[in-house]
């Protein structure tokens, strides 16, 4: 590899680390911050997907920590235990959003869809797609064909991890305004969820150039080898 693209990497991991590690300590922050309304993560969810007019979503517990996601497979919002049955501003913030992309799912937001219909493509392209890139590189003089094949299937990974924004973002506007119109939370809890979820919206945003960054490191490997 060669040492720009080291130094890339090595850039994008500690940006990487930086987020994640923000990102937690606010959590932990406004995990403290308890609802004056006294709701849990799960009751703001059934209220949020109530006042959406969704009734077939269905909100579940889901074991272990940050496995917070929403399934249109079989329309459940799964909240991990934390949020599940916490009553604070973090788990409403959570709560709320994964209720942001079931209100998605019900309107057919774009964005989510063809978020959703690259999912099988990814989830098979994942197993594979740094082994075929490996290959590749070591064959790369007597079939390169092999490298451009594992760049293809890279470049799928990454246009899931840039239409993933749009749709992370979107789920927590929906969340932020239904949380503020509904006067869910008060100002300071409103200010934590925001602060919360921003920080959340973040981590995708790194997922996000970094996949870039080493899809183009791909490209001007595969392109150097043309010009040789």
């Amino acid at each position: 590899m060669g040492s720009g693209y080291l130094i890339i990497a090595g850039a994008i991991m500690l940006f990487s680390w930086l987020v994640s590690s923000r990102l937690k300590s606010k959590f932990e922050l406004y995990s403290k911050l308890q609802l004056q309304n006294g709701m849990s993560g799960r009751e703001i969810a059934e209220k949020m997907l109530a006042d959406n007019g969704i009734y077939d979503v269905r909100v579940i517990s889901t074991p272990g920590q940050l496995t917070d996601h929403y399934n249109p497979a079989d329309k459940t919002v799964n909240l991990s235990e934390a949020v599940y049955n916490h009553r604070n501003a973090a788990a409403a913030a959570v709560a709320a959003h994964e209720c942001g992309h079931a209100v998605q799912h019900a309107i057919g937001y774009e964005w989510l869809t063809m978020r959703s219909a690259l999912v099988p493509i990814v989830s098979v392209a994942s197993n594979y797609v740094q082994w075929i890139l490996l290959a590749g590189i070591l064959m790369i003089r007597t079939f390169p064909q092999l490298l451009l094949v594992g760049i293809v299937i890279f470049a799928a990974t990454t246009l899931f991890t840039i239409i993933t924004l749009p749709v992370e973002y979107d789920a927590s506007n929906r969340a932020l305004a239904w949380l503020e119109n509904k006067r869910m939370l008060t100002q300071q809890e409103q200010a934590g969820a925001k602060d919360a979820l921003k920080w959340a919206a973040r981590t995708y945003v790194v997922a996000a150039i970094g996949s870039i960054a080493t899809l183009l490191y791909y490209i001007s490997i595969y392109s150097g080898s043309r010009r040789n």
